[in-house]
């Protein structure tokens, strides 16, 4: 195969992650978003020591597995779904079979349990952020997600599968509200314009609704004044019949010149600036910014599965590494002596303090401080450790401390795969072996997927 040529074949199986093989002369080509079983039509964009990677131009012929059963009508333009039109349990054997060849290629002798589907698999996030923006240059104002392939393009998801339909109420509303006041959404490249973002987050247990509006500070452009806006948006989604109910809706400015969510002013315009949502009988408090899985009966299968792997915690100190809003430490907490949480975002540190006096729990001391930095500090000697990094894992000189530690038991909690086998080369080089792990998927028709690992000390 030739850079920038294009070829024709049938996608062969899918790596982690999002990534069809293609063979074609006996070469192997990795086509993003293709599905096993399709023909596509790709050109090589990088050939790099005999490797290729191919940029999907079109679907020739659809996969076998392939069904029009419950698809998304955004699919396949959308950014945010790979693999809707394969049944769900077509999609379970896929990331199975992907996570078991990540983990045979660098562990041994040990026991995987396969994977656990979420116990839904549609209507299952409980946050999303979605963009303003436009479906093509200087056309209608959109807002939804991004393009598949496109930095700027927004399309429009009115019937978004995977979240509540009180989602989509609200987006629909937002999107008609400032299209008829004809208010100028936020240009990346010449950084102008007023709409940014609209992040909405929704418990699926108490159906409290956490909606906030990212705008900048630039009021020009404005046909009427900012404040009479934002109470005219807010007065729109009072308005509407949704299944759940408003636990605060926001105003957040927001000047950076990155294309991120975050906070320089947070203006509250009805209620309170967080929600409550309960995990296996515990309840959460969380606010715009903190951390807390996205698919929260999935969080239930994800963290009984890691607090069965944890065993015993009875009279045992527990370090719970990268610890968000303090949920597994809180798990953990009712029958261990001590549990120290670490977390680098201290809006999440506050949350976790709070919920875990609002759950009764003593026994749970939470520091904010990047892991790196945090670990070698620490006071306690653990008897075990769980770790749940951000997508990049564990940096490496945190890495070494942690182990230094010595504990008898590890479990290892990863939402990005090829990070977690980077990390157990060194755990068990270091002497530590995987006994068990097991796939969680809280990502349906995603191409992400979690992974829990057990780990212990080699006598």
């Amino acid at each position: 195969m030739k850079k920038g040529e294009r070829y024709t074949g049938v996608v062969e199986r899918m790596e982690f992650p999002n990534r069809g093989i293609v063979m074609i002369d006996g070469e192997r080509a990795i086509v993003k978003n293709a599905l096993p079983g399709q023909e596509v039509t790709f050109a090589v964009n990088k050939k790099r020591g005999g490797r290729c990677e191919g940029r999907l131009l079109e679907v020739v012929k659809e996969s076998p597995l392939e069904t029009e059963e419950n698809r998304c009508p955004h699919f396949g333009i959308c950014g945010g779904c790979v693999c809707q039109s394969i049944p769900y349990e077509e999609q379970l054997k896929i990331k199975e079979q992907q996570i078991k060849t990540l983990l045979d290629s660098v562990c041994q002798d040990y026991v995987f349990e396969g994977i656990k589907g979420s116990p839904i698999h549609e209507g299952y996030r409980n946050k999303m952020e979605f963009s303003f923006g436009d479906e093509y240059k200087d056309g209608p104002l959109a807002l939804g997600m991004h393009k598949r392939g496109s930095f700027h393009d927004v399309v429009n998801v009115d019937h978004c599968k995977i979240v509540h339909e009180d989602f989509t109420k609200i987006l629909t509303a937002t999107r008609e509200y400032f299209a008829e006041k004809k208010v100028p959404f936020y240009k990346k490249l010449k950084h102008e314009g007023f709409l940014r973002h609209l992040l909405v987050r929704r418990a699926v247990k108490t159906g409290e609704i956490l909606v906030a509006l990212v705008t900048s500070t630039q009021t020009e452009g404005l046909n009427e004044s900012e404040e009479m806006l934002i109470r005219g948006w807010k007065e729109t989604l009072l308005g509407l019949d949704l299944e759940g109910s408003y636990a605060g809706i926001l105003q957040i400015h927001n000047d950076s010149l990155a294309d991120v969510v975050q906070s320089d002013e947070t203006l509250v315009l009805y209620g309170q600036e967080y929600f409550y949502e309960e995990l296996l009988g515990l309840k959460f408090k969380i606010s715009p910014f903190s951390f807390f899985q996205t698919n929260s009966l999935g969080a239930e299968v994800l963290y009984e599965t890691a607090r069965g792997y944890v065993g015993d915690t009875r009279d045992k100190v527990v370090f719970d590494l990268y610890s968000g809003t303090g949920t597994i430490a809180q798990i953990l907490a009712p029958v261990a002596a001590k549990v120290v949480g670490v977390e680098i975002v201290e809006e999440a540190v506050e949350a976790a303090k709070q919920n875990a006096a609002a759950n009764g729990l003593d026994n749970c001391e939470f520091i904010a401080g990047d892991v790196l930095k945090v670990v070698g500090t620490l006071k306690d000697k653990p008897d075990l450790i769980v770790l749940d990094p951000p997508r990049d894992g564990v940096h490496p000189k945190a890495l070494d401390q942690i182990i230094d530690f010595g504990v008898d038991h590890m479990v290892y909690i990863s939402c990005k795969p090829t990070s977690l086998v980077r990390d157990l080369v060194v755990l068990q080089e270091r002497g530590y072996k995987v006994e068990r792990a097991a796939a969680i998927d809280m990502f349906p028709s995603t191409g992400n997927v979690e992974t829990v690992c057990l780990l212990s000390r080699k006598p």
